[in-house]
């Protein structure tokens, strides 16, 4: 925009519409290049420096910048130190983790290596039995001319006994069971009741055992082939072959049972073995599954294996002949012993078969998806060299779920396309998981530790800050409370635009002695006539609004009250006073120019534009007038009777200024033009509680709709330097006039129920004195009661 010195304003390019109003009233950056001049020196020879005025703006946008870089720097080292705390302690937990990993995995492994080879040989052991006593019998078939079933194990508890060394089973069940045709029955029930006694004496004899007799035992012996039901021991009477229990080890009778299991057919004495035998007969090879084996104290799970027998003078093995099973219960239990050292605890071992359990009453639901409670699962928990089983469910802790290390433990080898409908494959699964027992072991304190080391060291960091900061801050505080008591002098003395361009021009103002002392010498001076420009360097801090309204207001009988007054009591006065009419001001939106002694100058439609600046410098005026009467009234107790005898003589007038800041010593904002003049010639013409206008003003207030508010003189008044000019007076009211928003219809109402003429006016003038309180006293009495 462009700014106006004295001596460059072309009065010709002043248009007054409104839109140039605007913009040329709107205060931005001067957008001049700043210079400085640089002084030749000083008397003395050196150049003193230039004292710069601090923009308390920018003081306080860079106090608000470092409040956030503070706050910004004090959010950044908490997020460090919860960060590299966390960041530690995460870092130490997952290396806890990790070892703990890592061992586990470890015993995981080493369960699994010792598990699987363990299973292996037992199966080995199993075969290489079964097939020496198929051999055996062979033998002795071909010298006595006798074949299966009528054979019997010599030495039977021996090689059992060293059967169940080699498959690692501490407490196993093992039994010969021979395929006993239809036609054979009767011939088998005489050939085992000849040859139990035998193998009886033989086996009590070798392992010791004393609960019984030969005779006992024999006497315990069911003399056919027998099954039991609900209603006790039955014989099997239905057609086809049955598998009788032959020799067993260890001999003796099972817990809670009063009859020898010689004799009892294995198929229909348990479901679960007639599928484990159905397995075995069509796929001539081992089977597996999952049985519940009777101890002292009560049954525990474990498995049952079929091992198959064949006829030893059969080579190939599609012409081999199953003769016999050889059916062995092992509790899985002693498997998972003597596996890990002392103090390696907290493991979970869940062995699962592949094939569900067997529902008791019905087929083998194998076309079903298996339930959790039809599912054959067995959990066990090692915990050193020693293992307890837990139950028949899975009861890992689920939370390590992605720890499981899992291998196959048996798999026989057998193709399910082999197998008749219902049945299913026997593959039995390991499936080792941690526990919380066992993590706990590697968790220590040091995640604890390091993480309070870190912590102090950001607290020690922080405490060196926060004392650096405080140190800084205070030094910050001091600046910044002398810059905001600069600010409000400034803010006081010019509006907020100008102040803000002051602020940005301050390198070019004269602000010292120093440079009043710098002598430019008539070649100076001639440069600055010849350019146009200023000694500052800078255009001026000027502006011309061709529309605004000034306000002079001047004190009545103030200068015969003030010379009977103490210093102090004149600054009472028109501290109160000017202090009231400034907070009119504010309210209105009326800018204050300045005081000129008792005179109260201001200015409506400046330093921001308005188009109804005669409207609300009206306002003003009343509301000041009637505000000077009640704060003289408040006063005259403290500053004399007589001071409620003061009052305001207003002058109006509405035209054009050039408003600016001259910069030098002292600068202060300024309005210069014929305006000015005009309205003080109002003022000086005017008469004591009234408001003189002029007639640009009461052209504005017609066009605003508002003539009834004004009256015009009954004489023309003659102003220096004017002539003769027309004037009015502004009517007046008792109470205030609402600043904005103002009802103006209940308004002008208000004014036509008041004052019609002037000389009724002047009547009106008198009834205010009485409404303020002073009716019924002289001054002589007031004087007397303020003594």
């Amino acid at each position: 925009m462009p700014y106006y010195s004295s001596g460059d304003v072309d009065m010709r390019s002043i248009t007054s519409q409104k839109s140039q109003v605007t913009q040329q009233s709107s205060y931005g950056s001067s957008g001049g290049a700043s210079g400085s001049r640089s002084a030749s020196g000083s008397r003395s020879g050196t150049t003193p420096p230039r004292q710069v005025y601090i923009s308390p703006t920018i003081g306080k946008r860079e106090e608000a910048n470092v409040l956030r870089a503070r706050g910004l720097v004090a959010f950044i080292l908490l997020l460090a130190v919860v960060g590299v705390a966390t960041a530690t302690h995460l870092f130490v937990k997952q290396q806890e983790r990790s070892d703990f990993e890592n061992q586990f995995a470890g015993y995981a492994t080493e369960i699994l290596t010792i598990s699987g080879s363990t299973a292996s040989q037992f199966f080995d052991a199993m075969d290489s039995f079964a097939s020496s006593i198929g051999v055996q019998a062979a033998s002795e078939h071909a010298l006595l001319n006798t074949s299966w079933p009528f054979y019997r194990v010599p030495n039977w508890s021996v090689q059992a006994q060293k059967l169940a060394k080699l498959t690692g089973v501490q407490h196993p069940y093992v039994g010969i069971a021979p395929i006993v045709q239809e036609d054979e029955r009767e011939q088998w029930n005489i050939f085992a009741q000849e040859q139990n006694p035998l193998w009886y004496q033989e086996s009590i004899e070798h392992e010791g055992y004393k609960k019984f007799t030969t005779q006992e035992l024999v006497n315990a012996t069911v003399p056919f082939t027998y099954f039991i039901d609900g209603n006790g021991i039955q014989p099997v009477t239905r057609p086809g072959e049955v598998v009788p229990y032959f020799q067993s080890y260890p001999v003796g009778l099972p817990p809670g049972s009063r009859a020898m299991p010689t004799n009892i057919d294995a198929l229909l004495s348990s479901q679960k073995t007639e599928e484990v035998y159905r397995i075995t007969n069509v796929t001539r090879s081992p089977a597996i599954g999952f049985t519940r084996i009777a101890r002292t104290e009560a049954t525990i799970p474990g498995s049952q294996i079929v091992q198959p027998i064949f006829d030893g003078a059969n080579t190939q093995a599609e012409e081999r002949k199953m003769v016999a099973i050889i059916l062995m219960q092992i509790p899985w239990l002693d498997y998972f012993k003597n596996l890990l050292a002392e103090g390696e605890d907290g493991i979970f071992v869940v062995l699962e078969s592949a094939c569900p359990k067997l529902l008791e009453g019905g087929e083998n639901p194998v076309s079903q998806s298996p339930t959790e409670s039809e599912r054959n699962i067995i959990t066990y928990r090692v915990d050193g060299p020693d293992a307890v089983l837990l139950g028949e469910t899975d009861l890992h802790d689920p939370q390590y779920d992605e720890l499981v290390v899992s291998e196959v433990f048996v798999d026989l080898g057998i193709d399910q396309s082999q197998l008749p409908d219902g049945s299913c494959v026997p593959v039995l699964t390991l499936q080792v998981y941690p526990s919380a027992e066992l993590e706990a072991k590697f968790q220590t304190d040091n995640r604890i530790t390091y993480t309070g080391v870190v912590i102090a060291i950001f607290a020690f960091t922080s405490l060196v800050f926060l004392l650096y900061d405080s140190s800084v801050g205070k030094r910050q505080r001091i600046v910044m409370d002398r810059i905001a008591k600069q600010d409000k002098i400034v803010s006081d003395v010019f509006p907020t635009a100008i102040r803000d361009r002051l602020y940005e021009n301050q390198g070019n103002m004269v602000t010292g002695d120093a440079d009043l002392l710098e002598d430019d010498g008539p070649l100076g001076l001639n440069e600055t006539f010849t350019s146009g420009s200023n000694p500052s360097g800078s255009p001026p801090l000027a502006d011309l609004f061709p529309s605004v309204t000034l306000v002079f207001a001047d004190l009545v009988g103030f200068t015969a009250w003030s010379s009977a007054r103490e210093p102090h009591h004149v600054f009472i006065l028109l501290e109160t006073l000017y202090g009231a009419f400034d907070k009119l001001a504010y309210r209105h939106g009326v800018f204050k120019v300045e005081t000129v002694g008792d005179c109260y100058v201001a200015a409506a439609g400046l330093p921001e534009p308005k188009d109804d600046h005669a409207v609300v410098a009206c306002r003003f005026a009343r509301d000041c007038l009637n505000k000077m009467k009640d704060v003289t009234l408040k006063l005259e107790v403290s500053l004399g009777p007589d001071t409620s005898d003061l009052d305001l003589r207003t002058g109006i007038h509405s035209g054009q200024v050039t408003a600016g800041v001259l910069r030098g010593q002292r600068s202060r904002f300024q309005l210069f033009g014929d305006t000015m003049n005009t309205a003080a010639r109002m003022e000086h013409c005017g008469e004591r509680g009234r408001i003189q206008v002029s007639q640009a003003t009461a052209d504005l207030l017609a066009e605003a709709g508002l003539s009834k508010w004004i009256i015009p003189r009954s004489i023309k008044m003659f102003v220096k330097g004017k002539g003769e000019m027309q004037t009015y007076w502004v009517r007046k009211r008792n109470k205030p006039i609402k600043p904005k928003g103002a009802d103006l219809k209940s308004e002008m109402e208000t004014l036509e129920e008041g004052t019609e003429t002037d000389e009724s006016s002047e009547r009106a003038e008198e009834e205010d004195n009485d409404v303020l309180g002073i009716e019924g006293m002289n001054k002589t009495e007031r004087l007397i009661e303020w003594n």
